[in-house]
């Protein structure tokens, strides 16, 4: 199993892992079943690295003669109460272990190899889930509408950043989305945009006034640069190809700087305020699952937690038993 040998991960004891071992040569089995399914590349690796680290510590602990097909519950409990109370990590990323850990005994399962998935009915417990950070309107005007720099070449480049940021704040886009978008995903003529999201699923969301008038602007630089046959909207001016989600992250952390904004400003950031923002005006929880992507309602509910006191405001104006003044003790 040289494939896998390289993701092999160092474990608490000097035990070296036996790749020979059949578990092994069914991991490599499962994650080319995952490639098949069309799973991602980072999330193949994410779940490959979840499974080294378990099988590592079942061998290195040698229990059960550290075979993972024999694992049954106290393995598990041993394994997540080492890394969450030894090795500190969060309970988010235990659950992402336990998820993996789950999918490939699901797939031994299928494969005749084992007749009972040692994870059924094992649960992590949560953390308590924090509320996304969100910046003001103030302040997001502070970083768009900032002025565009003298010097010829980084009024260029502020151009096409500002065209990605209004875009991301505009429609509410994931990093990877704003990095994967082609020129054919954006409709001009009626201001839409065409996303791939999680688990290759598409949407279309609204683009608005600014961000189509920053796109426009953007276009006629990114002719200039882009080599040949390249689709990608978003493109490097030195090298005419596509941007990568680290380069924007980069690029919005200056373009806070030009701006003055001591905020610590990240992509992210961007959706949680164009979620919170449409929220707080509208209301429209289910208009914005639809245009954040969101599979499940719950999730988008988090933000119904976050402008508390805009909530507090229209309750105030609304309820009829609920005005009240500095005089008023009732």
């Amino acid at each position: 199993m040289s494939r896998l040998s390289h993701f092999i991960a160092p474990t608490h004891s000097s035990h070296q892992s036996d790749p020979s071992s059949p578990a092994w040569g069914y991991l490599s089995s499962w994650c080319d079943e995952l490639r098949l399914q069309n799973y991602s590349k980072h999330t193949i690796t994410t779940y490959q690295t979840a499974l080294i680290q378990f099988f590592n510590f079942l061998e290195s602990d040698n229990y059960l003669g550290g075979d993972p097909l024999a694992c049954r519950r106290q393995d598990l409990t041993r394994f997540f109460s080492t890394r969450l109370e030894e090795e500190k990590i969060k309970p988010i990323s235990a659950k992402l272990s336990l998820s993996a850990i789950r999918i490939f005994y699901q797939f031994l399962i299928k494969q005749g190899v084992i007749a009972v998935n040692p994870t059924t009915g094992y649960k992590i417990k949560s953390a308590p889930r924090k509320l996304p950070t969100v910046a003001d309107e103030l302040l997001i005007k502070q970083l768009l509408d900032q002025k565009t720099p003298e010097d010829t070449a980084k009024a260029c480049l502020w151009i096409r950043d500002k065209a990605m940021f209004e875009l991301m704040y505009s429609s509410g886009l994931r990093l990877s989305e704003l990095a994967g978008l082609n020129m054919g995903d954006v409709n001009f003529d009626i201001g839409i945009v065409r996303v791939l999201g999680k688990g290759n699923k598409t949407r279309q969301v609204p683009v608005g006034k600014k961000a189509m008038i920053a796109l426009q602007d953007y276009l006629p630089h990114r002719n200039l640069w882009q080599k040949k046959n390249c689709k990608a909207l978003f493109i490097s001016e030195r090298h005419g190809t596509r941007l990568s989600t680290r380069a924007i992250q980069l690029r919005l952390k200056v373009c806070a700087t030009m701006a003055g904004i001591e905020l610590n400003m990240y992509p992210h950031l961007l959706r949680h305020c164009f979620a919170s923002h449409v929220l707080s005006s509208s209301g429209d929880l289910r208009a914005i699952q639809e245009m954040l992507g969101h599979q499940n309602i719950s999730t988008t509910q988090i933000y119904t937690h976050v402008d508390f006191g805009a909530l507090t405001k229209v309750y105030d104006h609304a309820h009829p038993r609920a005005y009240r003044t500095k005089n008023n003790h009732g």
